[in-house]
């Protein structure tokens, strides 16, 4: 029985993962156009309709834009907490068959297990996901301004990790386009981590356990794909940490999917598109 994760896209403009287990497929928000998601779920053979549900971590755009045509036409079940759902329904216009969860609650969408927790972000009710798909522990990390002691201990058992490194610091300082108002917002401890705040939440949460980190949510205009890994490889060399090999999620194309092996929790990336 084989798990698949693939994220089809993360960044400052657009948010969506895939997780399949059995016969169980759910997206992780839903951050681009109803039609990109379709194809880049038919890049990897899969399609909305087939969807068993879809999480939405908070309401933000670029992550809940595809809402209206996966949620509002096609009728797929969203997992959210009340506050979110609210808030989507007001902006989008939409009625969404909701599954509502309290943040801290644990339930299970047919052979995933979730977890649920807050994080600090400025949104409504913002949550972290940790998912446990035949033995195989995902958590995933966008959007957050500092890990809380409560962040560390839902992933520290991840054996995949997705986490914001959403800026550069001295590039956001140096940005003439954003306002300081908005500087302030993203460098809060209810905005979006750093490079070098990631590296740190990176060093209390690694274990040997941790085989596969995704750098995510990266924003166009202040980060680097080569400036966010080299800050991670460069906590990672300090710390000793041969095992890990980080991966930089695209918003323009999707990750290559990790295929694991029910019965070996390795993984065979299987290259898409």
């Amino acid at each position: 029985m084989s798990v698949n994760f693939t994220i089809l896209g993360s960044g400052s403009g657009g948010n969506c993962a895939y997780l399949e287990c059995e016969n169980t497929r759910l997206l992780i928000d839903a951050g681009f156009s109803g039609r990109q998601i379709r194809q880049r779920l038919a890049a990897i053979e899969r399609s909305p309709e087939t969807l068993s549900g879809i999480l939405i971590t908070h309401e933000h755009s670029d992550h809940i834009q595809g809402l209206t045509a996966l949620a509002g036409r096609l009728r797929i079940p969203v997992y959210c907490n009340r506050q979110t759902r609210e808030v989507i329904e007001s902006q989008l216009n939409i009625k969404m068959e909701c599954r509502l969860f309290t943040t801290g609650d644990s339930f299970e969408i047919g052979s995933i297990g979730v977890d649920t927790f807050s994080v600090p972000h400025d949104a409504q009710d913002p949550v972290g996901f940790s998912f446990d798909a035949n033995g195989i522990r995902i958590g995933f990390l966008t959007d957050l301004g500092h890990a809380t002691k409560l962040v560390v201990e839902r992933v520290r058992a991840s054996n995949v990790l997705v986490l914001e490194t959403n800026h550069d610091l001295k590039m956001l300082q140096e940005d003439v386009r954003r306002p300081w108002s908005l500087k302030q917002r993203i460098l809060s401890r209810h905005g979006h981590l750093s490079n070098d705040a990631a590296a740190d939440v990176l060093e209390e949460i690694l274990t040997p356990a941790l085989t596969h980190l995704y750098l995510g949510h990266l924003s166009r205009d202040c980060n680097r794909p080569e400036i966010a890994l080299g800050a991670i490889n460069m906590r990672l060399k300090k710390m000793g940490a041969t095992h890990l090999f980080p991966v930089v999620a695209s918003q323009e194309v999707a990750c290559p999917t990790l295929t694991f092996n029910a019965n070996n929790p390795t993984t065979d990336p299987v290259h898409i598109g």
